[in-house]
């Protein structure tokens, strides 16, 4: 664990010899629990330095998530000030060649769109992220590979209007459903805490779906290093 101002962050960094392109790595709503630090390590051995910061870190986390997800509504306030030190930190790390992405999952998924269309970022992933009401947000955007499940049916036809945004703004762009895939279908283990489960299982139909993630991450791996370079 290291640190990015006044929060704890979380890096992994790949085996050999860098430099090595950037990518600040977004958690789930559940917070940077073990389940992440694993995708973090896992998009390190792709050939990336990973960086993940605790979000849910500063005080209560029911309040620290309120927090963020109202920043996600508004699309500024402190959350964004953290990713965007984050991607600094990046950037000032020696391993690092100089380009970030970002990868996103669940509520990180909404933060890696939204930093799409921002200055800085070279490429994102987003994984079954809410999209913005304002699609307009995504104009002059990085190039975005975005994975869901169709499943999830708090996403139903997310997939679909975003390809139609990223398309209408000739945005580069791979985004792919799952069928047979819920929310959050890219994590190794179940990791919805028991007061989550009935909305996690009944709505999204969260959990693991290996084969689904399998290709979902390989795909993911090619458009990064096509886009952040190898």
């Amino acid at each position: 664990m290291t640190t990015v101002g006044d929060l704890p962050a979380y890096r992994a960094v790949p085996s050999g010899v860098g430099p090595w392109p950037g990518v600040v790595l977004v958690h789930e709503a559940f917070g940077l629990d073990d389940v992440m630090r694993r995708s973090a390590d896992r998009v390190a051995a792709m050939g990336f330095v990973v960086l993940a910061p605790d979000l849910l870190a500063r005080g209560r986390r029911p309040v620290c998530l309120a927090r963020t997800f109202a920043a996600i509504g508004r699309g500024r306030g402190r959350a964004f000030e953290d990713l965007e030190a984050t991607r600094t930190a990046l950037l000032d790390d020696a391993p690092c060649s100089g380009a970030v992405g970002v990868i996103g999952f669940c509520m990180g998924g909404s933060f890696a769109l939204l930093l799409a269309g921002r200055p800085g970022w070279d490429a994102a992933s987003v994984n079954y992220g809410i999209l913005p009401r304002d699609l307009d947000v995504l104009e002059g955007a990085c190039p975005v590979v975005a994975s869901y499940g169709g499943r999830d049916l708090l996403l139903r036809g997310a997939a679909r209007r975003l390809e139609g945004a990223l398309e209408a703004r000739r945005v580069p762009h791979d985004v792919e459903e799952y069928p047979g895939a819920g929310h959050s279908f890219l994590n190794d283990a179940d990791n919805a805490p028991w007061y989550a489960a009935p909305v996690s299982r009944l709505l999204l139909r969260a959990g693991p779906q290996p084969a689904s993630a399998e290709h979902a991450w390989g795909r993911i791996e090619a458009f990064l290093h096509d886009h952040l370079g190898p």
